[in-house]
């Protein structure tokens, strides 16, 4: 069997999350791992000079979505060039074996598995399937998905470390505000609007407010005269996130399942311009079973955000850290393997 494996897809950091854990699992196992994305999205800026990756490929692409005619057929054209650069990586290094991640990223070797007949895997991150996965689905021997009922392995491929951080929070001590790293305007908006409040409660605030909004909301605080952990990216996010007794956050799956791994109780702001809407139904899961808040933009509210924090958080912390269990990367690899 070669002991060499492609994985494939991206885009965004969702997707690159899961490809990492995939990448270090196969690293570990002591296959070489091949890496296929983008010149666009963030691929590079993950992968370039990953010591993990045998071989990085970044292929000119980008996605067909929200495209008007002359723009789809480009992309189209550009993916087809892509796949037959695919197929000669496929054979150049006798690969057999192909994961995708999903993400625009991820077309060009998924075709390319599929035409050349390879053992062909995917992991869904979100509720709802996207465009290219559910195309490619059915041609692949095993789709993964913490939504499935049917997936042979449920649980979300996150970062071991944090199952070890994983603790019941009693007390809201600390609010967490996570607008991701490219921030999320109503979500720094609204934590400017709580501040004051949450000062008087004597709630610590920590915010994560994105490149973009950084240096305004963090003079804001300052003219406020609120003592507030604020950053636009930190590499100790883990540890940040580990303080926090609440969070208010956007509902991406990976950030979706660090928290639930966490323990950590979340009112949860979905993007509203997400994909088929996926952060909405992401977060919707967890609230079917009373297991998060779920407001859309439009619907944020001071007195409910309060009202919440006067709830009991213990329960629904307990029952969060129990829906979740380590080692979801290394089940799929197994299954892979054999």
């Amino acid at each position: 069997m070669s002991k060499t494996i492609v994985v494939t897809g991206g885009g965004t950091g969702g997707h690159l999350s899961v490809a990492k854990s995939f990448i270090e699992e196969f690293s570990h196992r002591g296959y070489k791992v091949i890496f296929i994305g983008s010149t666009k999205g963030a691929d590079k800026e993950w992968f370039e000079n990953y010591s993990k990756l045998y071989k990085t490929y970044f292929m000119d692409t980008r996605g067909v979505v929200n495209q008007n005619f002359i723009g789809k057929t480009n992309s189209m054209f550009m993916i087809f060039k892509a796949v037959i650069k695919s197929i000669k990586i496929f054979k150049q290094h006798s690969i057999t074996k192909v994961i995708s991640v999903g993400g625009f990223s991820a077309a060009p070797a998924s075709f390319a598995a599929i035409i050349t007949n390879k053992d062909f895997y995917i992991h869904e991150q979100n509720s709802v399937m996207g465009r290219l996965n559910k195309l490619t689905s059915k041609k692949a021997k095993e789709v993964f998905s913490s939504y499935s009922k049917t997936s042979k392995v449920k649980d979300y491929p996150i970062n071991e470390k944090f199952f070890t951080y994983a603790r019941i929070r009693k007390d809201i001590k600390t609010v967490i505000f996570l607008g991701g790293s490219q921030g999320a305007t109503a979500i720094n908006n609204f934590a400017i609007k709580v501040a004051p409040k949450l000062k008087e409660l004597g709630i610590n605030i920590i915010h994560q407010t994105g490149k973009n909004d950084f240096k305004n909301i963090k003079s804001t605080y300052n003219e406020l005269n609120i003592d507030v952990d604020v950053f636009d990216f930190s590499k100790e996010l883990l540890s940040k996130m580990d303080k926090a007794d609440f969070a208010i956050s956007r509902s991406g799956a990976s950030t979706l399942w660090e928290l639930v791994a966490l323990g950590i109780p979340t009112l949860f702001i979905p993007y509203p311009y997400a994909a088929a809407n996926h952060q909405y139904h992401n977060a919707k899961y967890l609230k079917e079973n009373s297991l998060c808040y779920l407001k859309l933009e439009k619907e944020i509210d001071e007195t409910y955000f309060f009202n919440i924090l006067n709830e009991n958080i213990e329960s629904k912390s307990k029952k969060l850290i129990s829906l979740i269990h380590k080692d979801a990367v290394k089940n799929i690899a197994d299954i892979i393997e054999k």
